[in-house]
């Protein structure tokens, strides 16, 4: 029997055990003005994030795109119904503004808002870095220096198997490293810091 593919704006999913296991979200279908269906928009630390569905006529794949516009220690947005141990989280983003960061990153095995990984391009600083956050708080453990322009649209991808992780931005290798902190499956999402106000496309994630 012959089975068409099932496309949804561009969103297929792959779903095993109650989790999802890959996907690839436009935002072209959600409410323009809301924070996604699916997703919990939240923050690590204190402050008001602001993540909504925003129309953006520079979006790779247009018209929507995922904003963080407000203020918070580390502005998080998690894709609810995710669970991946090893696989590879990637995501479009574009550093618009913000006096103390312009950041954009990808969160992968996470428990909550409090308990992550993240790695994360930073405009301001031009650099790359992937982190451990642990009960709120954020340490890093490998770091490199590259060009983040600003205002342009940069491809962040992670990926990670058992406690090995690959930073790949802009298409070229520019980390591996260790870390045993978070072993088991967990959430996918993105990230921002303080005043960062970021736009996001194209969020992809999948098994090994």
């Amino acid at each position: 029997m012959n089975r068409s593919p099932c496309f949804l704006s561009l969103f297929c999913l792959f779903v095993f055990s109650g989790g999802v296991l890959a996907g690839t979200i436009t935002f072209d279908e959600a409410t323009v003005g809301q924070s996604p269906s699916g997703w919990i928009a939240t923050k690590t630390g204190s402050g008001t994030p602001k993540w909504t569905v925003e129309k953006d006529a520079t979006a790779p794949s247009r018209p929507n795109v995922l904003k963080q516009s407000g203020e918070a220690t580390y502005p998080v947005c998690i894709k609810d119904d995710t669970s991946l141990q090893d696989g590879f989280v990637e995501v479009k983003f574009k550093p618009v503004s913000g006096k103390e960061d312009q950041a954009g990153g990808v969160v992968w095995r996470a428990k909550d808002s409090d308990n992550y990984y993240i790695a994360r391009a930073n405009a301001l600083e031009d650099n790359v870095t992937i982190y451990h956050t642990m009960k709120g708080k954020r340490v890093s453990f490998k770091n490199t220096n590259t060009k983040v322009a600003p205002g342009v649209w940069h491809t962040l991808r992670v990926e990670f198997v058992a406690n090995n992780f690959t930073v790949i931005f802009d298409g070229k290798k520019v980390i591996d490293a260790t870390d045993d902190s978070f072993k088991d499956a967990g959430k996918v999402g993105v990230w921002t810091k303080a005043d960062s106000v970021t736009l996001f496309d194209d969020f992809s994630y999948g098994m090994k």
